[in-house]
């Protein structure tokens, strides 16, 4: 497994226990970088509100640890599968979106989405060749844009 990694997960860990959550950290080396699972009695903590914890702890990982990653690798921080469900979640919504793009003939801007998740909803389309995708707007104010070519 990669150093960098190991790394994030002992500070990580470290992080977490200072936080007094009782949650554990698994990791595992990817295609996409620094998967780090939590789990324990907590791991609901790290799902509420939309994951906002999951993607604060993955701005500390890159903040710390990022200068030593890859450009195309990242850290992803999950717990019980909440990234995974999301990703679908993300895929079903970028189909509908393509969908209602197609029928009306009308750009669909979606509301705010993280970049990790703009990212998905990009990948997702990407081999749409009527459409392209787009990012909008400004700081938080940047939306995801689907429209026709």
């Amino acid at each position: 497994m990669n150093a960098t990694c190991d790394n994030a997960k002992e500070f990580l860990t470290g992080l977490i226990s200072d936080m007094k959550f009782d949650m554990t950290v698994n990791s595992e080396w990817t295609d996409e970088g620094c998967h780090l699972d939590l789990s324990g009695e907590d791991a609901h903590f790290a799902r509420a509100e939309n994951g906002e914890l999951l993607d604060a702890f993955e701005v500390v990982l890159f903040q710390v640890y990022g200068r030593e990653l890859d450009r195309e690798h990242r850290f992803v921080v999950d717990a019980d599968g909440y990234r995974s469900t999301r990703r679908n979640e993300l895929q079903a919504m970028a189909r509908f979106a393509a969908d209602q793009v197609r029928k009306s003939g009308r750009a669909f801007t979606f509301g705010v989405l993280n970049s990790t998740e703009r990212r998905i909803i990009h990948m997702t389309l990407q081999k749409e060749e009527d459409l392209v995708t787009e990012s909008v707007g400004m700081g938080r104010e940047r939306r995801l844009q689907v429209s026709l070519k």
